[in-house]
């Protein structure tokens, strides 16, 4: 699970173009000895990566949720919106296309072509995974910094990503894997057995799909999951929310709990920050939601961008409104990370307000988050008002609960409890 030496390009590239910019005001002339280093450093690392990438196509196995534009019962409208081309379904393209259905992006792919996750990958006509069985980051960790509040709290997690994922967004604090590619790393395969027998052995009662988007990774995933059903062990999955119906259906079905980012209740937001649509989000977690699946959202709130009262109001609104009171929402703080650092962390009062209007709509468990020892990150019954969670951190300090019901005045609490 160890990096290529050079695998860090973008840091490289980054640093590259802040040093540059700091060059370009003083003089220091760009052909110096520190710019060609980095520049061999990229190139030796673009021979390694060609080679890799030939390696992992060659092995991957088939992917699901796509479609071949050149098959018998192929129809131009699988791929081209209606006026755009003349339908034929006895169309054979020069190249054979195949467009994934696993994303909402939908993208068509050409032969030795990826898609915007760079996770998958089109091989001699067919999607092939380029991730299944590679895991790149695996870590032990408390549920609550998922954050999972009402899931078996207390609780740890066996924890696991892949590089790869479908939006860009700007405030990534895992880019270097979310934006990596496959051949970034030179890690070894592991078979879903193994890493639920990992988990068993690090005596976690659960396995986490988190760090990356873990939906590039969904059969990888599936198989992780049954082998650790067979364990007796939960499955939860951590999402941007971007998926199409049909693979969130099994993911439903075969996973324990599901917390969604939702990034901000803003069409711009998602086109200018992440790269995405906001649509396909809402559709999932409502998906979700009526699948019976424990669902958690969290809203990281940033600065200027998605914090105004009008959109922290319509986001509390539509919780409320179509998923009920009882969703635990995670208002969380930003901190300046990948490429926003010009903007400041969220101000502790915006998340106190975005909190205040929850409560004022009717959500029962609005949260405080990323703000150690804040009393809005314990759980308050909304019955009678007294904590039954307490947490310090990402741990649980107290628990006043009786069989999932309030013990002062046993009012339920939603969650999952045992």
């Amino acid at each position: 699970m160890a990096r290529t030496p050079d695998s860090n390009r973008r840091y490289f590239l980054q640093s590259l173009l802040r040093y540059g910019t700091v060059a370009g005001g003083t003089g220091i002339a760009l052909s110096s000895p520190f710019w060609l280093d980095l520049l061999d450093q990229e190139n030796k690392h673009a021979a390694y990566a060609g080679d890799r990438l030939k390696e992992l196509a060659s092995a991957s196995p088939r992917a699901r949720f796509w479609l071949p534009a050149n098959g018998s019962s192929a129809s131009c409208f699988e791929c081209h919106d209606k006026g755009e081309v003349e339908p034929s379904q006895n169309h054979v393209h020069d190249e054979r296309y195949v467009r994934c259905t696993l994303c909402a992006h939908g993208c068509i792919i050409g032969e030795g072509k990826r898609g915007r996750c760079r996770a998958r990958m089109n091989v001699d006509g067919e999607l092939r995974s380029l991730v299944y069985g590679h895991p790149i980051s695996t870590h032990v960790d408390p549920i609550e910094k998922k954050p999972f509040y009402h899931f078996l709290p207390g609780s740890t997690a066996f924890s696991l990503a892949t590089s790869g994922c479908p939006l860009h967004c700007r405030f990534c604090q895992n880019w270097t894997i979310s934006q990596a590619s496959p051949e970034d790393y030179a890690d070894q395969f592991y078979g879903p057995d193994v890493i639920a027998q990992a988990a068993q052995q690090r005596e976690a009662p659960v396995i986490a799909f988190t760090y990356n988007e873990p939906t590039v990774f969904t059969e990888y995933m599936l198989d992780i999951a049954r082998e650790g059903r067979n364990r007796e062990l939960r499955n939860v999955l951590i999402s941007c929310g971007f998926m199409t119906e049909e693979p969130l259906a099994e993911l439903c079905a075969g996973l324990d709990a599901i917390k969604i980012d939702l990034k901000g209740y803003s069409e711009e937001f998602y086109r200018n920050v992440c790269d995405a649509e906001l649509k396909p989000v809402l559709r999932s977690i409502k998906q979700v939601h009526d699948s019976g699946t424990h669902l958690e959202i969290v809203n990281l709130v940033v600065p200027t961008l998605n914090d105004s009262e009008e959109l922290l109001t319509e986001l509390a609104k539509w919780v409320v409104g179509e998923l009920g009171p009882d969703v635990p929402v995670h208002y969380t703080r930003f901190h300046p990370d990948y490429k926003l650092l010009n903007l400041p962390p969220t101000p502790i009062a915006t998340l106190e307000r975005a909190r205040d209007i929850a409560l004022k709509e009717g959500m029962h468990y609005p949260f405080v988050g990323n703000v150690p020892g804040h009393p809005g990150n314990h759980t308050y019954c909304p019955g009678c008002g007294e904590i039954v969670i307490q947490r310090q951190g990402f741990f649980v300090s107290e628990m006043h609960l009786d069989h999932g019901k309030c013990s002062y005045c046993k009012t339920p609490i939603a969650g999952v409890w045992e």
